[in-house]
């Protein structure tokens, strides 16, 4: 019998994803929650599966996907999920930064394999099957541009049929600072400086030795991202080995290197493509491949763009030209605005270009999220002995 597969969001990874699960006989794709009209969702391959429904997507599925890109709306959807106690598997780095520690312990909430915190999870377990120790947990990344305008998104937008958001917040750097948070928080790592390091190399392979040496300078393995316009769009791991120099041989002879550091290179990751193996996992009681951790050490906090002043409207902070997000630690900045509940927030009094906005600088809506984030956030001061000034 075909495993029921629930859906969260319509847009372009939906639309992927019920296209590629109709190829596997033991997945039936039931629902898929969205907020549009369904009556004008021409765009949507198979528009029966659309229902505006939460109550429809719970009766009818086994296991839900939750790749929204909405972290308010993700946030409700998934406690009502885990609440009916079906499992949840996500595609979506924003929504386990901001509120997924919150449901920790709840039940089965995991990312999948297919976006780079995911396919890193999955290379970490691979690599420590075969006797490695990861030192850094790296993304890569071809572009950067911290403020790019409004008429080059939306060339870039139409041309790769993204959202203008997600085309924005792939330039700006806020989705691989969220990406790399969800792999620190984790996968056991740290950050090598707020913001990220973001060095630039010709290569992945250049990269190994600076980085090897700020994770030894940590104490502990790192999570961060090079820029390289000529590499893959995949991830690496740079590791030791625990054999080494028993094994220094072997590894020589497979083309990795004299060692001590080790770099294996995933050079592709290929988003709803993959999201299968991660189900499948799930449903063969095969448990979390990644999530946030019950307590994080690393948030994203929105920064200026531009100068902002009071009655400025922020209707979504991801993929603006108002702010965008960058990795700190919640334990030096308890007062951080994430900038994954920054949706229908006012700003409150005047914002300097390039500060971080704290959460009295920004009004924010009630909701479930905000909840979430201030119970997470107590829980790591806590943990850290810091207070939330």
């Amino acid at each position: 019998m075909s495993v029921r597969v629930g859906i969260v969001g319509s847009g372009f990874i939906a639309k992927g994803l019920v296209h590629i699960l109709g190829m596997h006989e033991d997945f039936a794709v039931s629902r898929v929650l969205t907020r549009s009209d369904i009556n004008r969702r021409s765009d949507f391959p198979f528009p029966r599966l659309l229902t505006d429904s939460l109550n429809a997507l719970l009766r009818e599925s086994d296991i839900v996907v939750e790749c929204s890109g909405d972290v308010l709306h993700g946030t409700e959807v998934i406690d009502a999920v885990l609440g009916s106690g079906l499992p949840v598997v996500t595609m979506d780095a924003q929504l386990h930064v901001t509120t997924g520690s919150y449901f920790v312990g709840r039940g089965i909430l995991t990312e999948a394999e297919g976006d780079q915190p995911g396919c890193l999870a999955a290379l970490k377990e691979e690599a420590v099957q075969m006797g490695f120790r990861p030192l850094v947990y790296g993304n890569i990344k071809g572009f950067l541009n911290h403020t790019p305008t409004p008429g080059d998104m939306a060339y870039w937008a139409e041309r790769q049929d993204f959202s203008l958001a997600n085309v924005t917040a792939f330039t700006d750097g806020t989705k691989v600072q969220l990406e790399q948070a969800l792999a620190a928080n984790g996968l056991g790592a740290t950050i090598a400086a707020e913001g990220l390091t973001g060095m630039k190399f010709d290569t992945v392979a250049d990269a190994v030795d600076e980085l090897a040496a700020l994770a030894v300078a940590a104490g502990e393995p790192i999570s961060d991202y090079v820029l390289s316009p000529g590499s893959p769009p995949g991830v690496f791991l740079i590791a030791t080995h625990d054999q080494y120099p028993e094994q220094r041989q072997y590894l020589a002879n497979y083309k990795l290197g004299n060692g001590p550091y080790y770099l294996l290179l995933r050079n592709y990751h290929l988003c709803h493509l993959e999201v299968s193996r991660t189900i499948r996992r799930v449903m063969s009681g095969g448990g979390i491949l990644l999530d946030n951790g019950a307590v994080p050490r690393i948030g994203i906090a929105a920064i200026a763009k531009r100068p902002l002043k009071p009655g400025d409207a922020i209707s979504s902070g991801i993929g603006s030209f108002d702010v965008r997000g960058i990795a700190v630690r919640i334990a030096e900045r308890p007062a951080h605005c994430p900038i994954g509940l920054l949706q229908h927030g006012v700003v409150t009094r005047p914002v300097e270009a390039d500060a971080i906005l704290s959460m009295d600088d920004v009004e924010l809506p009630r909701s479930l999220a905000l909840e979430a984030w201030l119970l997470v956030r107590g829980r790591v001061l806590s943990a850290s002995g810091s207070s939330e000034t």
